[in-house]
């Protein structure tokens, strides 16, 4: 189905899937979907709803939700309104939903439940343009005419339909052009406000149609999604499956996801690596806990898996090596595989880079995990591995349309319909951004090898020894947190005369291993001042930097006592460290470490 924006994308998808159960969630422990007539009636009532309640196109509407179907509901309720949908993590304080409300111009929030009610009703009075908000959750309710439930804002609609004077649905949405601007994305940045991505429909079709000559998918899949649809990367992801009539099922909770991958049975889900550490360490561990018997047959499963991966990549798997895998799939590799469901193809990955260790393993257990790459300026993806023929460590090659080039200095660029129209009210940041050739200044180091992208490190996450040594933290970082004694790892050491790191221990594995070398309090607050504890995983430390030069190996480490999280505002919403955040916050037991 050909379409030039989101609007038209929506309407042809309803029409043309009827009666297919497009998307879905847990309702009171039943999993209940909505079929494409169905959506079609609801987004067409809250459309004519925000009508009602004086929304113009070209207006700026937010979002403050958890994924769920009231959220794409809005979503596109918005958009065929002619209007801008604003995206809000619902991890955020009041003092950020106030700055990205107030600085949008929002006139009216969309908001799900309590939680994200109570933060617009502190903040609304600070936020001149808003007029209406919408809520979600019908259980709630406010003495306020301008304050009303999302089935309030359908029954406006339909009432607003029968007027005289109303307009055309159906009309209204085709109208749209794509060159408006579908949303304003505000990025999750580590020090500073935000700044809102203005992607317009045109963007967005083009890398929802790319992406999937890269993907395939068909109205036969089905994805899972619990990255925050807040963030481009999830919200794309939704699109591709949508556009192709494809199932998208909503997780409870990213607690939840992995008990909701065996629930539901998608073909596929979008992740950032954080999700695939988990997963590895959780099924490394359980390899550990086996009898000494069971620990040889999963390392000879592994091994074979290797094996296998390998030959396969070079086109020569023989008789003898596909029958020991297919071995080592009864005995191992299959249990791995059944965590994500029998339907399972492959993940999509971005966000940060992902160690290739990993992304090897899963595939060695019969889960593809396919590596791309992009940001929010770039609606958002510039790369992206093909499914039969990704390569373990780099990001893809460019998507049809998209350009890429390697500046004098390492940084990527990139050109093509994907490049964001600006950043919302900075003329000067967008200057800064897109250079008058139009190339994107990304931000990022890489390389490219036979066409495939490979990213070494964020431009401004290089380090500069004392030395004048340039140093790449995020492969020492991801080499750090494969070993099972490590969550995660911030290397540090910026004009610096050695490297550092800011590391948080695997307390089960560490917990394991105090009690068997009779340490009895093992609390990570205790464990993290232990000495005998300090030396052994100084000892890891070491034997993860023989694979690195003797400049960039990490020399101390400063143990944290629990992980970084959203909540204290040392990981950004899509579970990236705030670099910037934890060396002002630890600033000072860094600098001990180099007294």
């Amino acid at each position: 189905m050909e379409f030039k924006t989101i609007a038209e994308m929506f309407l042809n998808v309803t029409k043309k899937f009827p009666d297919t159960e497009l998307f879905t969630e847990k309702v009171d422990g039943q999993w209940v979907g909505d079929k494409g007539k169905d959506v079609y009636e609801m987004v067409k009532n809250a459309s004519y709803g925000l009508a009602a309640v004086g929304i113009q196109p070209k207006d700026n509407l937010a979002i403050l939700s958890a994924n769920c179907r009231r959220w794409a509901y809005s979503d596109y309720a918005t958009t065929t309104r002619g209007a801008t949908s604003v995206t809000v993590y619902p991890t955020l304080i009041p003092k950020q939903v106030q700055y990205i409300v107030a600085h949008s111009d929002s006139k009216l929030v969309f908001a799900q439940d309590k939680a994200q009610m109570d933060k617009v009703m502190e903040v609304k009075g600070d936020c001149p343009e808003l007029k209406t908000i919408v809520y979600f959750d019908e259980s709630l309710s406010y003495d306020d005419e301008n304050i009303i439930s999302f089935n309030d804002l359908m029954e406006k609609g339909k009432a607003y339909q029968k007027s005289a004077d109303t307009y055309d649905f159906e009309a209204k949405a085709r109208s749209v052009s794509p060159d408006d601007i579908l949303t304003l994305i505000y990025t999750s940045g580590t020090t500073g406000n935000p700044k809102g991505v203005m992607l317009t429909h045109s963007n967005l079709v083009s890398n929802i149609i790319a992406s999937n000559a890269r993907l395939n998918l068909t109205d036969d899949d089905k994805l899972l999604s619990f990255l925050p649809l807040s963030h481009s990367f999830e919200r794309l992801g939704d699109y591709v499956g949508t556009h192709v009539g494809a199932n998208i099922t909503y997780a409870e909770s990213m607690e939840k996801v992995i008990e909701n991958l065996k629930e539901v049975e998608p073909t596929m889900a979008m992740s950032v690596p954080r999700l695939y550490e988990k997963m590895y360490a959780g099924v490394q561990a359980k390899f550990a806990a086996g009898s000494f018997i069971k620990r040889k047959i999963a390392g000879w499963a592994v091994k074979t898996g290797f094996e296998y991966v390998d030959a396969r990549n070079a086109g020569n798997i023989s008789p003898k090596l596909a029958k020991k895998k297919k071995r080592a799939d009864k005995l191992v590799l299959g249990k791995v595989q059944a965590l994500l469901g029998s339907r399972f193809k492959f993940f999509a990955s971005g966000g940060a880079p992902l160690a290739g260790d990993i992304g090897r393993f899963f595939d060695a257990a019969g889960i593809s995990i396919l590596e791309g790459y992009g940001l929010s300026e770039t609606s958002p993806v510039i790369t992206l591995n093909p499914p039969h023929d990704f390569r373990f460590g780099t990001v893809g090659p460019t998507i049809d349309g998209v350009e890429i080039k390697i500046a004098d200095d390492g940084e990527i660029l990139s050109k093509g319909p994907h490049i964001m129209k600006g950043y919302y009210k900075d003329e000067a940041g967008t200057r800064e951004a897109i250079n008058p050739d139009g190339w994107f200044h990304t931000g990022d180091i890489g390389i490219i090898e036979d066409g495939y992208l490979r990213i070494t490190d964020r431009k401004k996450n290089i380090i500069v020894t004392a030395g004048g040594k340039n140093i790449a933290p995020a492969p020492m970082e991801g080499a750090l947190i494969l070993n099972k004694y490590f969550e995660q790892a911030l290397v540090v050491g910026d004009r610096r005369k050695f490297i550092s790191a800011i590391m948080v221990p695997n307390f089960v594995e560490l917990g394991t291993w105090a009690g068997e070398n009779n340490i009895t309090d093992t609390s990570p607050e205790a464990l993290i001042e232990n000495t005998a504890v300090y030396d052994m995983l100084m000892g890891e430390v070491d034997s993860v930097m023989e694979n690195f030069s003797h400049y960039e190996a990490v020399k101390k480490i400063l143990l944290m006592p629990k992980e970084f999280n959203i909540e204290d505002g040392t990981l950004t919403p899509t579970l990236k460290i705030k670099k910037r955040v934890v060396e002002e916050r630890y600033k000072n037991q860094v600098d001990a470490l180099y007294e």
